[in-house]
């Protein structure tokens, strides 16, 4: 077990260093943590005191205890998750698009940088690309995939069917109950009424240098 770790360590720090030349090419700020506990440092080390923070759901951020981090902090939260209706919550993700710092992770990422996210309502995708001061996303390099068209099908096909499941049983993150990803846990490709695949965006470029901060870490976290 020690050798397999080593040589997975090895290998992540490796295509780490490939990859933060790539997203650097294309003007994203990027990083890289041997694990958990480095990368949610690093990601509260971007964060300025005392100003607005909101995220999207995301697992990763679980994962790494940045959100329990960031209640522990000097800052302004705004938390979607505290909503009481669902129309609270949804005044909540609109005042998070005009945040200071927005976190979030990445569904997939190409080895030459591009980044690849699937959202069902939208917000998001609509803070990574544009609204939010800043947008800190933490990947696990688990999700780095060989091609553009590989991250893809990874989001489409085994991140989206998992979310699907994770989402069915929370009546505010607009429950799938018959999608084919719900239903036998493959993607349909389809056009349900509840599907959670509305928007299938590609970040190739991060328009204001440095806008867009990346925390590679070399842990499998999310999915």
């Amino acid at each position: 077990m020690e050798e397999k770790n080593s040589a997975i360590k090895t290998r992540n720090e490796l295509l780490a260093t490939k990859l933060i030349k790539n997203l650097q090419s294309r003007k994203f700020e990027a990083y890289y943590c041997d694990n958990a506990i480095d990368a949610a440092e690093k990601a509260l080390s971007l964060i300025p005191e005392s100003s607005s923070v909101s995220w999207g759901g995301s697992v990763t951020l679980e994962e790494i205890g940045l959100i329990e981090r960031i209640y522990q902090g000097n800052f302004i939260i705004i938390d979607r998750d505290k909503a009481q209706t669902m129309d609270e919550r949804y005044d909540l993700m609109r005042q998070s698009l005009l945040c200071d710092t927005y976190l979030t992770s990445f569904n997939a990422i190409s080895e030459d940088g591009v980044l690849i996210n699937i959202d069902s309502v939208g917000n998001r995708v609509a803070a990574i690309t544009f609204g939010p001061k800043n947008v800190i996303a933490v990947i696990g390099m688990n999700k780095v995939c060989k091609t553009v068209e590989d991250a893809v099908a990874r989001a489409r096909t085994y991140a989206a069917p998992i979310n699907a499941q994770r989402c069915s049983s929370n009546p505010f993150l607009h429950p799938p109950k018959k999608t084919p990803c719900v239903i036998n846990g493959a993607c349909g490709n389809c056009k349900a009424e509840d599907c959670i695949c509305s928007y299938v965006i590609e970040t190739r470029m991060c328009k204001t240098p440095g806008r867009i901060k990346i925390i590679l870490v070399g842990e499998s976290l999310g999915f």
